[in-house]
């Protein structure tokens, strides 16, 4: 037994539909290790049920695990918008969406989500929490639309701000490489925003705008 499986026994059990859906992504879906896992999984519910939002943003779906995480721990009234950019899978994601309890809360978009942040935005309540695992290199724009829109108080959560500790590597030059270290960098010098990085999977960055 490693650590992680270690965890995975001692923390809250993974749901069914969850279970299924992660074990799809992996058999049938291209970069499965895209989908977020049952520990991380877990986390993101915690998170949602601490900082009780009104209104999510998700940039990057995937298969909907993460969006089924944020939409398992929101509170009443609670409603999230998620944006994927690739067109092929959109109609099995709302099928797996319906099958949730809060389907009628999810809203799926198809674009690019740097294009959609300031349209969503504008439809309705602000959003209070953001969940960021779209385009690498799109990190540092998204970054500073969002801080445009969002209210004191909000949350940005980050995914893969590690990035296989390439952010580390002096010989790892690519463009996503790039966009991640441009964020990092970006957030840690921004007084606007309180974060911390936690070493969770690819690495979680948790900012909160002051």
């Amino acid at each position: 037994m490693n650590i992680d499986q270690y965890i995975a026994d001692h923390i809250d059990p993974e749901p069914p539909q969850l279970r299924s859906l992660y074990r799809r992504t992996h058999i049938e879906r291209l970069y499965p290790r895209m989908c977020t896992d049952h520990v991380q999984g877990r986390l993101l519910v915690m998170l949602t049920r601490m900082i009780r939002p009104h209104r999510i943003l998700e940039l990057g779906t995937f298969s909907g695990y993460s969006t089924l995480c944020f939409a398992e721990g929101m509170p009443p009234g609670c409603t999230i918008d998620t944006v994927e950019v690739d067109t092929e899978h959109a109609d099995e994601i709302r099928a797996e969406f319906d099958r949730s309890p809060r389907g009628a809360d999810i809203r799926l978009h198809i674009g690019d989500a740097e294009n959609l942040i300031t349209s969503l935005a504008d439809e309705g309540e602000p959003f209070d929490m953001v969940f960021v695992d779209a385009d690498k290199r799109a990190y540092p724009r998204y970054y500073e639309l969002l801080m445009g829109i969002l209210r004191p108080g909000a949350y940005i959560v980050a995914d893969n701000t590690l990035w296989d500790d390439k952010v580390l590597r002096e010989d790892a030059n690519d463009p996503q490489t790039a966009g991640i270290r441009a964020f990092n960098d970006l957030v840690a010098d921004d007084n606007r925003v309180e974060k911390i990085i936690l070493p969770v999977r690819d690495g979680l960055t948790l900012i909160r705008v002051r």
